[in-house]
């Protein structure tokens, strides 16, 4: 590149790069220059710079304890600026309010990675989420894998807060909502407590598929999260069983291994699922994560 095509090109990589940290929302990007810049340019190397970048950085937390910033779906960043984005309220700490629900875990994003290569496995169809934490993973399938129906679920009256007010600044609605557009899936945020919910409660959200991410932190959630497994699959008797998808980050494996006992003793099968090839997040490169596919 020559001089002054270098000094435009560092100008515009800082200014994405600022953004980003600094946890603005991305609209206030000058696109149209970045379109410019990529079309003209002669080889991929600033689309290679703006990329590690976007990677290397996770979302800087230095501000206050409810933030929006955007996570790009960088691979849609290339192709549509306009869209691909999800932006969340989230929590700073780990446990806030006495819970982890109001921050989004790496396990969240795997998970999300996953439903963008396979849009096939929600499209038209209802999708159920134990545990949804911030909706990260929710907000990413109503956006890229056109399902039919989502219900984001969670047990902490403040996480249903925070989720339902996500909801609406991804520009979704929520099902009560007589505005809806016509072709958005019907979004409902539901109360879900594993333990207390019964078979009659649970018929009421008939999935097609149920998903949970960063749910396996300790022994009680483990045993919990199977027996509302087992009472999904008596709300379908006469009907299918809806597929379940469970992704987690291997922190420790007695817990991997408690689970798998569990799953084993309810009559579940399991098969881990192949590692999807898209990497759109900037989660830890060395964390180990895993994805089982269950048969209820």
């Amino acid at each position: 590149m020559a001089p002054e095509e270098n000094a435009g090109t560092e100008l515009l990589l800082q200014s994405f790069e600022r953004r980003f940290l600094a946890a603005r929302t991305l609209r206030s990007f000058p696109w149209q220059s970045l379109e410019a810049k990529l079309r003209d340019s002669s080889d991929s190397e600033l689309l290679r710079d703006i990329l590690h970048k976007t990677v290397k950085h996770p979302v800087c937390v230095k501000h206050p304890p409810s933030v929006k910033y955007a996570r790009c779906f960088l691979s849609e960043l290339i192709k549509k600026p306009s869209g691909g984005s999800v932006t969340l309220s989230e929590s700073t700490a780990i446990i806030s309010h006495g819970t982890t629900g109001l921050v989004t875990w790496d396990a969240a994003l795997y998970l999300a990675e996953w439903a963008i290569e396979n849009p096939a496995a929600f499209t038209n169809r209802t999708v159920l989420e134990l545990g949804s934490g911030a909706g990260l993973t929710g907000l990413a399938i109503c956006k890229m894998c056109r399902p039919q129906a989502y219900i984001f679920s969670d047990c902490h009256s403040r996480v249903l807060e925070q989720l339902r007010g996500n909801v609406l600044l991804n520009g979704l609605s929520l099902e009560a909502d007589i505005t809806a557009k016509l072709d958005s899936p019907r979004v409902t945020v539901a109360q879900l407590d594993w333990d207390v919910a019964t078979v009659h409660q649970l018929s009421a959200f008939q999935p097609d598929v149920v998903i949970a991410a960063d749910v396996l932190y300790c022994p009680e959630a483990i045993v919990s999260l199977v027996g509302v497994l087992q009472r999904l699959a008596a709300c379908r008797e006469h009907q299918r069983a809806p597929e379940v998808y469970v992704a987690f980050t291997i922190r420790n494996p007695e817990t991997c291994q408690l689970f798998t006992t569990e799953l084993g003793r309810a009559g579940i099968r399991w098969e881990v699922e192949p590692r999807h090839e898209q990497k759109l997040f900037p989660y830890e490169e060395h964390l180990e994560m895993a994805m089982l596919n269950l048969t209820l």
